[in-house]
């Protein structure tokens, strides 16, 4: 690409408006589309079609909290069934580590079918005692 020797504002001196009109002369901004205007006016239809939430308050993310999944044991259960979540062979034990499949905690909603021994960092009171009524166990892999 060839560099231009000279501003092209040059080439306009003794143009009075530079090519930009006798009207306008540059000053206006042309129909600010796009820059978060009129939404309640012109772009009324682009709000109702696709600006959900666009209006009102919508609160903070607190920086310092820190994002926990959870699985629940009915979920646990139903995952075991379909094959989504493996169930391990380890001293005749069966064993199921959920760090694995990016689980954090353990809750005690629902019931196993099977007594297992579940490998989680955390898990809830509720989801210790039914895992241990059927005869499994629950290992923390890092203190709770």
């Amino acid at each position: 690409m060839v560099v231009r020797k000279e501003k092209k504002s040059r080439k306009y001196r003794g143009y009075r408006t530079h090519g930009w009109g006798t009207k306008g002369q540059h000053r206006d901004r042309g129909a600010q589309g796009g820059r978060q205007i009129g939404m309640h006016k012109e772009k009324w239809s682009w709000t109702v079609k696709f600006g959900e939430g666009w209006y009102g308050k919508h609160g903070f993310r607190n920086p310092t909290s820190k994002l926990v999944n959870a699985i629940g044991l009915r979920k646990l259960q139903e995952y075991i069934d379909n094959d989504k979540i493996k169930i391990e062979e380890e001293n005749g034990k069966k064993v199921v580590d959920l760090a694995k499949y990016g689980y954090d905690k353990l809750l005690g909603g629902g019931n196993l079918r099977l007594p297992l021994v579940i490998k989680v960092a955390k898990a809830t009171e509720k989801a210790k005692e039914r895992v241990k009524e059927i005869g499994g166990e629950i290992i923390l892999t890092s203190s709770e």
